[in-house]
């Protein structure tokens, strides 16, 4: 995996992008999902960029050292939802579409002024942000994977036709072990692979 073996610098280098990967993924989240009407994440404290309202220990050390994790999920009632796939789809996508948006803005910031922070900061200031950018890249693919808690089984539940929710349903029970499990074998790299290369095609848009 793109994280093995870092040294020590690199990893301390890394910290500010896990922080800020989880940090503004789930505020997305909470943000979406007053928007579309649900006060719910507002109340428990949750539409914030402290990271420690976020914060998930297990979840932000798998980030930072295997490249992909998780952080506390935002509370959502869908009660509040005028329109509750719709509702559903938005709010899942937000927490993606945040992490993109700072990959993206990553890719910007080295594309014109690369130089000046290199002759700045050096090495250390190109590494921060090209870990910002991967960091982000892989949490945004990571959550894409259609499996509860995770947003892409959201998504896909977005537009499931009612018929098959039994299963879905079925599914979200066992989800979390089954996630686990994936990680445990490498069997997440198999759903990974196409999902990153679609996501940075998306990127390369930029170029």
């Amino acid at each position: 995996m793109l994280f093995r073996n870092l040294d020590a610098i690199t990893i301390l280098l890394t910290i500010p992008a896990v922080l800020w990967a989880i940090s503004f993924h789930e505020f997305c989240h909470a943000f979406a999902a007053k928007m579309v009407g649900d006060p719910t994440a507002e109340r428990f404290g949750r539409l914030t960029l402290n990271p420690l309202s976020h914060f998930d220990p297990i979840g932000a050390l798998l980030l930072l050292f295997v490249g992909f994790g998780w952080a506390k999920p935002v509370p959502i009632n869908t009660r509040y939802f005028r329109h509750p796939r719709r509702d559903i789809f938005i709010v899942s996508i937000a927490g993606v579409a945040g992490n993109m948006l700072t990959a993206a803005l990553c890719v910007l910031i080295l594309r014109f002024f690369g130089g000046a922070i290199f002759s700045l900061a050096g090495e250390h200031g190109i590494t921060m942000i090209g870990q910002m950018f991967r960091i982000n890249l892989f949490l945004a693919a990571f959550n894409l994977i259609p499996i509860p808690p995770l947003d892409g089984s959201k998504i896909i539940y977005s537009f499931l036709p009612f018929s098959a929710l039994k299963y879905y349903y079925w599914l979200e029970q066992y989800g979390m072990l089954i996630l686990i499990v994936m990680i445990m074998t490498g069997a997440t790299r198999l759903i990974l692979s196409p999902i990153l290369s679609v996501l940075i095609g998306i990127l390369r848009l930029l170029e």
